[in-house]
């Protein structure tokens, strides 16, 4: 298939899977840029291999029930709470961070929480097991992207920020998806992309441009107040004789596009 016809904007969406994302930022004891955390995904996964993304994953079932019981009163709103949810549980999973939770736990709280997640699978037993409340208005929306393409597998992903301050933590890593977690600022992690260091996608790619504009997490948080979150579905453009895959101008991304051949899609 040509990859215009990968985002043929006729007809029907395809199925997507729902997911989650979530941009951690801690401050930098340096003074500059604020840090945020990244994992590079196993070369064994079908979905962005090798590539270096935020933590996350699919919304599970068991997300949605619990978005229920904390009291989602309808598809949409079910949907937004299981999606922070699955950012939560990703999250912990895959770096041993606690984020979105109103206790301060220890890292040997945050230890033995992970442990009970991964024995169990469900975020709700660990939470039970370890007295917390979730916090889920600490997690801010920041975008929501949707690709149109024709492959096998499509996923919504909800983009959501959180801050630890100081970010002071140990990181655990989830060697059945990825390789490694590292802190970097988002414009190191454009500059470690072009010169081959990491391998990241079309999504990724843009959503870091955006946030190397910001020099504080207030400053992420003032910019999304002027440009809410909203579904960004890459489209195809033929400029100069050329194709480019393009986001919306008016998303509050800087970086709206590249040549289509060059994007990496996952």
């Amino acid at each position: 298939m040509s990859l215009e016809l990968e985002y043929d904007e006729s007809g029907e969406d395809p199925p997507a899977t729902p997911a989650a994302t979530l941009v951690i930022f801690r401050r930098d004891a340096a003074g500059g840029a604020p840090q945020i955390l990244m994992v590079e995904r196993s070369t064994a996964m079908k979905f962005a291999g090798g590539a270096a993304v935020f933590p996350g994953g699919r919304v599970d079932d068991a997300d949605r029930e619990l978005a229920i019981a904390l009291g989602g009163s309808d598809e949409d709103a079910i949907d937004e709470l299981a999606a922070r949810i699955a950012a939560v549980r990703e999250t912990l999973e895959e770096t041993g961070l606690v984020v979105g939770i109103r206790q301060r736990p220890t890292l040997e709280e945050a230890r033995r929480a992970r442990e009970i997640l991964l024995a169990e699978g469900l975020l709700e037993r660990a939470l039970t097991a370890m007295g917390w409340e979730l916090d889920l208005d600490a997690l801010v929306p920041f975008a929501r992207w949707r690709p149109k393409h024709r492959h096998l597998r499509v996923y919504d992903t909800r983009f959501y920020m959180a801050d630890l301050g100081t970010g002071a933590v140990d990181l655990l890593v989830d060697a059945t998806e990825n390789t490694r977690l590292f802190w970097t600022g988002a414009a190191e992690a454009l500059d470690h992309a072009d010169n081959g260091r990491i391998s990241v996608i079309f999504p990724t790619r843009r959503n870091l441009e955006r946030l190397a504009q910001f020099g504080s997490f207030d400053e992420a948080v003032a910019h999304v107040e002027r440009y809410p979150s909203r579904m960004i579905t890459p489209f195809v453009t033929e400029e100069n004789g050329a194709k480019w895959l393009r986001i919306p101008g008016d998303a509050g991304y800087p970086v709206t596009g590249e040549v289509l051949e060059s994007a990496s899609r996952g």
